[in-house]
């Protein structure tokens, strides 16, 4: 017998089959959905997905307006969420949260001024969509590529799948170099122990078997890993690949598995080698149901068989059911209400129907069960809510890998934390002991296997409520929100259960760089309803417009002559652009910046200082403010003139003779002076 040993943690990991999970979903209510890029590193998986319905794009070009996308579990950058919101396409994001978290390490250490250096294949989707969360990033995948990184203050994240020595080698670089640099391990620790795991199950086997495609990053480690433990090492990506002769060599075979390898493939390949080991004839006979000498059958497990009550004890009820072997009905598997003994509902001789829950207890009885029996009545109540999408009400009883297990009556289903809520459940524990309105999404006849989804209703009942707010708002109402979160090109504020986007442009009637500068988180806000699309699901709000443009209003709040205090936002060769307000910017020309002559008006004042300004004019036509600030002071006095000390020289004296005479008065000649006319003389 072949020992075969398995690597902890092998096939799919949380994140890819949680991807699986969202597509399978879209696939069942839909029928169809549209997958950017390959969902998992697995030819045959993602044949499967596309033979139900599924089609692989590679850019957001191949879709429409109104196309469901599956945005995988690799992740994308935030460029692909603009431009699928922009397009009118719906995203179900099915990244991984390891992935997710590293988005938003790199988003805020970007936004920080650091430099990020992203540790993986630069060829890898993963790598891709991480790099699209910063303006920049340095890709390295090897220590001579980190050697060469001239930059400092270095924020490193690192490829969830790559081997932790990789990260070590290329901090140790960062180390040698002096490098200013922060470090976050976003290796996930699922890849962390299954490399582990390889390594130890590599060095203790004689042949190991590494299953998974070739194509996936993560399956491609663990073959490297191997290879450094041992010679004999196999790449299985189909069951048609298996090494039979070298495997019938080997006494101990390794088996592990990357991340993207169905269960169902890693199951193959183990019964595969198992078939040799033949069980006896008397051991098949026996798990038929068979008697040795084959005269008669015994009832299968699980069967429902007719019996007739041979004794009613305290304990049980013994049945006959016509063969060699009696079936006990122990008193925990029958329904008694209240006070009701056994006894009250059966007694020798009566006609019984009961389940087979087990074939032989050791002592030649086999057991069966009523209320086993009772439970294909309520699993045909299951069957029938599955077809006709009733509601069903389950209580969660425990948390098992990947879901919880939850009873309808006397019948238990699985929830997967998937639909468990129709947000992201990380932990299931809070719903153990609730009851929940359910659906069924699935069914197995054969084995009597049900799935349920509570993510249906919580969807429906959301829906519900957002069609009952659609039904009260209206363009232009006025309305209070909560801001949630930012984005570059605005904020989404929650209206009730229902978000808007405040646009960057709509925040305010002056320059807004980012809506961070003018908001936060929780902030109460009352906003304008600007415009509605209940088919897309888009509210376009705005802020600026609760309150009056600054310029429809200039002559209530300013006035020619008035002195008014604002904050200087830019600075030209010509002179100062103010801010009054939002919106409200006024203009002092260099000429009006001070009493005396400016040159440079940069040397008198700063961008963000606080100045006194007074109004020489308002052109509302034109929208323009003409201000001053030097008419806001005095203008400096001229220093007065000083006084002449004693040891100062005395004035130089005139010598008299050089001293100027005074003009004498202008002579007239003698000959020209005017004579008195004499009068005429008179005769006697």
């Amino acid at each position: 017998m072949k020992e075969i040993l398995v690597a902890e943690h092998s096939g799919f990991c949380f994140g890819v089959k949680r991807a699986i999970e969202k597509t399978e979903e879209q696939l069942d209510k839909e029928g169809k959905v549209l997958i950017c890029g390959s969902l998992i590193h697995n030819n045959s998986v993602t044949g499967d997905i596309v033979s139900r319905g599924g089609r692989i794009i590679h850019s957001l070009d191949e879709a429409k307006e109104g196309d469901t996308v599956i945005v995988r579990s690799h992740g994308e950058g935030e460029k692909f969420y603009l431009d699928a919101e922009e397009r009118g396409i719906r995203l179900i994001d099915a990244t991984c949260p390891f992935v997710e978290r590293i988005h938003k390490l790199v988003r805020k250490a970007d936004l920080e001024g650091h430099n990020i250096v992203i540790v993986g294949d630069r060829d890898h989707a993963e790598v891709k969509g991480i790099s699209g969360w910063c303006s920049k990033a340095v890709i390295v995948d090897s220590a001579e590529e980190a050697a060469q990184i001239k930059e400092d203050d270095l924020f490193i994240v690192c490829q969830t799948t790559i081997r932790k020595e990789l990260l070590d080698a290329v901090c140790e670089v960062f180390e040698k170099n002096n490098k200013d640099y922060h470090v976050e391990n976003t290796i996930c620790d699922a890849t962390s122990r299954r490399q582990e795991s390889t390594a130890k199950i590599a060095s203790e086997s004689d042949l190991v078997l590494i299953i998974g495609d070739k194509e996936s990053s993560n399956t491609q480690k663990l073959f490297s890993i191997a290879k450094n433990k041992s010679k004999n090492v196999f790449f299985i990506q189909k069951i048609q690949d298996l090494p039979l002769h070298e495997i019938q060599k080997c006494n101990r075979i390794g088996i592990a598995a990357g991340a993207s390898t169905p269960e169902s493939l890693i199951k193959e390949v183990i019964a595969t080698m198992n078939e040799k080991n033949y069980k006896s004839m008397e051991e098949l006979l026996a798990e038929e149901n068979y008697d040795l000498d084959g005269a008669m059958r015994l009832p299968r497990l699980h069967e429902i068989v007719n019996g007739t009550v041979h004794q009613v004890t305290d304990k049980g009820i013994i049945v006959d059911m016509g063969c060699k072997k009696d079936g006990l009905i122990p008193k925990e598997e029958v329904t008694l209400e209240g006070d009701q003994k056994l006894t009250d509902l059966f007694k020798a001789g009566d006609e019984i129907q009961a389940k087979v829950i087990k074939t032989d207890d050791g002592e030649g009885v086999i057991t069966l069960s009523r209320k086993k029996l009772e439970a294909n009545a309520n699993w045909n109540e299951i069957v029938e809510a599955y077809d006709s999408k009733e509601i069903l009400t389950v209580k969660v009883l425990r948390q098992v890998n990947g879901g919880v297990i939850a009873s309808y009556k006397e019948v238990t289903g699985f929830i997967p934390l998937s639909q468990l809520s129709d947000k992201y459940v990380e932990d299931a524990e809070e719903f153990i002991g609730q009851e929940l309105n359910v659906r069924v999404s699935r069914i197995d006849t054969k084995r009597n296997r049900a799935v349920f989804s509570h993510k249906i209703i919580a969807q429906e009942e959301k829906q519900a409520r957002l069609k009952a707010i659609w039904d009260t708002l209206s363009e232009g109402d006025i309305v209070e929100g909560t801001v949630m979160r930012f984005t570059d090109y605005g904020a989404f504020v929650d209206l009730g259960g229902i978000d808007g986007l405040l646009h960057i442009s709509e925040i305010s009637w002056g320059k807004v760089r980012h809506p961070q500068e003018v908001l936060k988180i929780g902030d109460k806000v009352t906003v304008k309803i600007l415009s509605m699309n209940e088919e897309k699901g888009k509210i376009s709000l705005g802020l600026k417009q609760c309150k009056p443009e600054p310029w429809s209003v200039i002559y209530d709040n300013y006035a020619v002559g008035q002195v008014v205090t604002g904050k200087v936002v830019q600075i030209k060769e010509y002179g100062a652009f103010v801010e009054l307000e939002p919106g409200l910017d006024g203009l002092v020309h260099i000429s009006e910046v001070a009493h005396k002559r400016v040159n440079d008006i940069s040397e008198e004042l700063k961008v963000g200082q606080v100045v006194d300004a007074k109004i020489l004019e308002i052109d509302v036509e034109r929208k323009r403010i003409s201000l001053s600030i030097k008419q806001t002071k005095e203008p400096e006095e001229a220093p007065a003139p000083e006084a002449p000390s004693e040891e100062a020289e005395p004035a130089a004296e005139v010598p008299a003779e050089e001293a100027p005479a005074e003009a004498p008065a202008e002579e007239v000649p003698a000959e020209e002076a005017p004579v008195e006319e004499a009068p005429e003389a008179v005769e006697e």
